[in-house]
């Protein structure tokens, strides 16, 4: 019923732009063939209505993915760049914040572990709200920093990777994928993370790390080992899947003849503080050079720029 009421939304906005445009179309033949200037302005802001709506749609043309809808989960790990690369991933992943915050959308911490020195060495977080999959799921990639670095005494100029790695939050129903327990390693150590004494003192944190594929998942946002054990369980089998998913996609864009880019884990975005302020994404081209406004979670319209290239490719 769900899937029927979303396609009949998508007829009908459809058929209603179509009725409108004929009504348009008379107003202009009527404003043109009476030199009527009321029916002139009247058919002007129809069709300023008729953009309007037509923006609408072509919205909703990029939220056609099969897991766009859903609920979104985010990876930020540093990469190259030592202590430089840990402070840079702590501001990919505050920008996220900002980001989901100026959205109305809500975050959960699933896995935090901090930086020795500053930073973090990565993190997991949840993020919930409508379409929070579909907005993000362009984010996936390395996120490259240049800027004078904060930890250097001689004040040199550093360059600092952070990789974000975004997954659909799909339903324990919809996964297909089957684990064999004796594919998993599974280890408990006590939380880094807030929770209060009692996830301090006992080893609630789980982490499994999937043997056949190297992945490994940590959990410790929950004060129960077992809620731990069952929410990574989740987060792997979501991750495997998406992997799978995407490994099929890309075997038939090949068999088709297509192009197939290596996207995960090249670089998609550069932002540069030093020694001019530019953020830049290298598969769509869109920049500006308000680096704070980005950093503070203006990411509209990069998102918007690629999810727009995808729907033409396609």
């Amino acid at each position: 019923m769900r899937e029927l009421s979303g396609l009949r939304a998508t007829v009908d906005g459809f058929s209603a732009i179509e009725r409108r445009l004929q009504d348009a179309q008379v107003l202009v033949d009527l404003a043109a063939e009476m030199d009527d200037a009321d029916s002139a302005r009247e058919a002007a802001a129809e069709a300023e209505a008729i953009d309007a709506a037509r923006h609408d749609i072509e919205q909703e043309l990029m939220f056609s993915g099969r897991h766009d809808g859903r609920d979104a989960i985010v990876i930020i790990q540093p990469g190259a760049g030592g202590v430089d690369a840990q402070d840079w991933a702590l501001m990919v992943y505050r920008m996220y914040s900002r980001w989901a915050e100026a959205h109305g959308f809500k975050t959960n911490e699933v896995d935090y572990a901090a930086g020795d020195q500053a930073g973090i060495k990565n993190v997991t977080v949840n993020i919930a709200g409508e379409r929070a999959y579909g907005w993000l799921r362009g984010e996936r990639g390395i996120h490259r920093l240049v800027r004078m670095s904060p930890f250097n005494a001689g004040g040199t100029r550093e360059t600092s990777f952070a990789r974000v790695e975004v997954y659909p939050d799909i339903q324990d129903d919809d996964i297909t994928i089957e684990i064999n327990p004796a594919d998993l390693e599974i280890d408990t150590y006590r939380s880094q993370g807030a929770g209060g004494q009692n996830v301090q003192k006992n080893e609630s944190a789980i982490r499994i790390r999937h043997i056949p594929t190297g992945l490994v998942v940590t959990c410790q946002d929950q004060r129960s080992q077992t809620q731990n054990r069952e929410r990574a369980l989740h987060i792997l089998k979501v991750r495997l899947q998406e992997q799978e998913e995407r490994q099929r996609e890309a075997e038939l864009r090949s068999l088709k003849g297509e192009h197939v880019e290596a996207e995960f884990g090249s670089q998609i975005r550069n932002y540069v503080l030093h020694p001019y302020q530019l953020v830049k994404d290298t598969r769509t081209g869109a920049e500006t050079g308000n680096t704070q406004a980005v950093l503070d979670g203006d990411l509209d319209a990069f998102m918007r720029a690629y999810l727009r290239g995808e729907r033409r490719e396609n």
